[in-house]
């Protein structure tokens, strides 16, 4: 299947959506929001008729299984720290295009998309649409991105993201009108679209009506020195960074195009996102959405979470949340005035180890990048044991690597050094030369030291300590030893990507539900949050301006199945290619997975409506609730 039927099909749909109204979306009758009718008759702000686009997204609910909702009411859920309220983006989930329930792309922001040969990009936009603050939103705003933002040495020092690039070749853009965009490179990007529509998407438009003031080139140079004094800002650039950040919600007077804008400034404890009085969507009976008129995020402590959620604290909760947590919540749901709603995870394993292959010290780093010594230490993990002391006997043993709804799942490779056997694994580790013990039972390196591995963690999940503590026991059995240090996300992530971190724990693959059109980044080192060879997703980022180029044979190997995919548009070679590079992750044991589809718990209040009964929790392609349209999400009235 290639994008150009799948685009065709996701086209066929936004239309059949807007076919629901029987004499289509321009003779829909839009009724005014409530929350506004009061400004919009003091002139205050443009009636609903001037707000939408002109070819708005008409949301059939019974289409969609949902019922038709109530403008108004607000809830809210909690965060474990501040920064975290940028998941919002994630959870709102507007994009040009956007997978939905069906995992398939579908125009969004876009009217419509044109492909020809996943070669040419030909971007429609909804003419009439505007930005939170009411100033259109053009082809000028990506004109703006492309030639002043990614172009831009200052700003951009190693060039426009790497996604936009083939082969090394930049795209050639072009902006035929208002209201048109043209992307086009001389081989396949089939990349493109499924990375401007994910959980954390490339962003290729701003508003550059805001953005211009604080741009070195528009801005004038005087009044700009001052914004970047008043803000203790280290030059232009660093400011420009800090107000222009379409995903994190950190500035509340950067126009948006999300359903909820941001009103709050940080530091605080409260942060309240109000409904986008310019939002694209409406609902069949003419109402836009989002129904919900405010979304509060409360930061407490996250340790805290599953008690406040346990008590009736949060009307929509996931985050923060365990499967072990789940029969605390289910006790309080009566009194709390809540459901707990169980939907499985599509993480490759729920818990991973991570074998820095590009860490400093040069001893853990020889190890580390011996095949021997990561399959003795899979090989020297309980599974079983994990799954019945920790998860009940619920999720399913094996390796990092695609779940069985997947066409890829092969049982041989998601079991394949995954077994419990101490006896294997300790002759593996004699064959590497580690058959030296002390009189504890551990190992002795080659230097001497004991071998002690210090697996680090950002420390913000129990589970990992609880499953941590069984590995520590059976990896005890084969002569290793296991520690942990802990340290806060952004510093623990920092240490691997220096190479300071030996081992590290983290979630599994994102994506374990890949699909022939899913482009296997996951499976190849081209980012820097692969943990187990940051430093080679480093070089592919940079184009070779840091890090360390892949020096690995199977490394070397992936990277040239990754180019050969992204080449190609013969769906066959494409299987061929992702099946073989899942076999060289499961063979190499380049990530040490533990289990997967655990249940993840979501606490949703008695007075919320339209959220799904049934649903996969995932992170990309998912966007958590995103895929299930939160702005869809009413509440009955107070």
């Amino acid at each position: 299947m290639t994008w150009i039927f799948r685009l065709a099909a996701a086209a066929a749909a936004a239309v059949a959506l807007a076919a629901a109204v029987p004499a289509g979306a321009a003779s829909l009758t839009l009724v005014e929001t409530p929350l506004y009718e009061q400004d919009v008759a003091a002139g205050k702000l443009p009636p609903v008729t001037q707000r939408v686009p002109e070819a708005p997204v008409v949301v059939d609910m019974a289409a969609e299984g949902k019922q038709p909702g109530r403008q108004g009411g607000e809830i809210s859920w909690m965060a474990g720290r501040a920064r975290d309220i940028r998941i919002m983006n994630t959870y709102s989930y507007a994009r040009l295009v956007g997978y939905g329930p069906d995992f398939k792309l579908h125009p969004d922001i876009l009217q419509s998309v044109e492909v020809e040969g996943e070669k040419v990009f030909t971007l429609h936009l909804r003419p009439g649409h505007k930005w939170s603050d009411g100033q259109p939103f053009t082809s000028d705003d990506f004109r703006y991105f492309w030639e002043d933002v990614s172009l831009d040495k200052e700003l951009m020092p190693y060039g426009p993201d790497s996604r936009l690039l083939v082969d090394g070749e930049l795209p050639k853009v072009e902006f035929p009108d208002p209201f048109t965009v043209r992307y086009s490179w001389s081989k396949p990007n089939p990349e493109f679209l499924p990375a401007i529509a994910g959980a954390s998407p490339l962003y290729i438009f701003a508003p550059a009506h805001y953005l211009k003031q604080f741009h070195k080139k528009y801005a004038d140079a005087a009044a700009l020195e001052a914004k970047v004094k008043e803000a203790g800002a280290r030059n232009w650039v660093a400011l420009y960074t800090q107000r222009s950040k379409l995903i994190d919600a950190a500035n509340p007077e950067l126009p948006q195009l999300e359903p909820w804008i941001n009103t709050t400034k940080s530091p605080a404890e409260r942060f309240v996102f109000v409904r986008n009085p310019y939002y694209h969507r409406v609902d069949s009976q003419g109402r836009q959405l989002p129904y919900l008129d405010r979304v509060v995020v409360n930061v407490v402590e996250g340790s805290l979470i599953p008690a406040k959620a346990g008590t009736g604290d949060s009307d929509l909760q996931a985050r923060g949340l365990r499967f072990d947590n789940i029969s605390f919540l289910k006790a309080g749901e009566q009194a709390g005035g809540y459901k707990v709603r169980l939907w499985p995870t599509a993480l490759g394993s729920e818990v991973a180890l991570y074998p820095n292959l590009n860490c400093n010290d040069k001893d853990w780093r020889t190890l580390n990048r011996d095949v021997r010594f990561r399959r003795a230490l899979s090989l020297g993990i309980d599974r079983d044991e994990i799954n019945q002391t920790v998860f009940f006997g619920q999720a399913r043993p094996g390796q990092n690597t695609v779940l069985p709804e997947s066409p890829y799942y092969d049982e041989t490779l998601a079991t394949e050094w995954a077994t419990f056997d101490p006896e294997k694994a300790n002759a593996l580790l004699d064959e590497i030369g580690l058959s030296k013990r002390d009189g504890d039972g551990i190992r002795l390196m080659p230097n001497g030291k004991r071998l002690e591995i210090v697996v680090e963690s950002a420390g913000e999940r129990t589970l990992e300590t609880d499953i941590l503590q069984l590995i520590r026991e059976s990896w005890a059995k084969i002569g290793v030893a296991l520690h942990t240090a802990q340290s806060q996300r952004d510093v623990f992530l920092q240490r691997i990507f220096a190479g300071d971190v030996v081992m590290s724990v983290w979630m599994g693959w994102d994506n374990g539900l890949i699909t022939p059109t899913t482009v296997p980044s996951q499976l190849a080192p081209v980012d820097q949050n692969w943990l187990q060879y940051p430093k080679w997703g480093q070089y592919v980022q940079t184009k070779g301006g840091a890090g360390e180029k892949p020096d690995l044979e199977f490394g070397e190997k992936l990277m040239a199945l990754y180019d050969e995919w992204r080449g190609t548009t013969d769906q066959g070679r494409r299987d061929a290619i992702t099946r073989e590079m899942l076999r060289i992750q499961a063979d190499q044991v380049t990530s040490i997975g533990t289990v997967q589809g655990v249940l993840q718990p979501i606490v949703v209040k008695a007075r919320l409506h339209n959220v799904p009964e049934k649903g996969i929790f995932s992170w990309d392609p998912g966007a958590h609730f995103g895929i299930y349209r939160p702005d869809t999400f009413w509440v009955d009235p107070s």
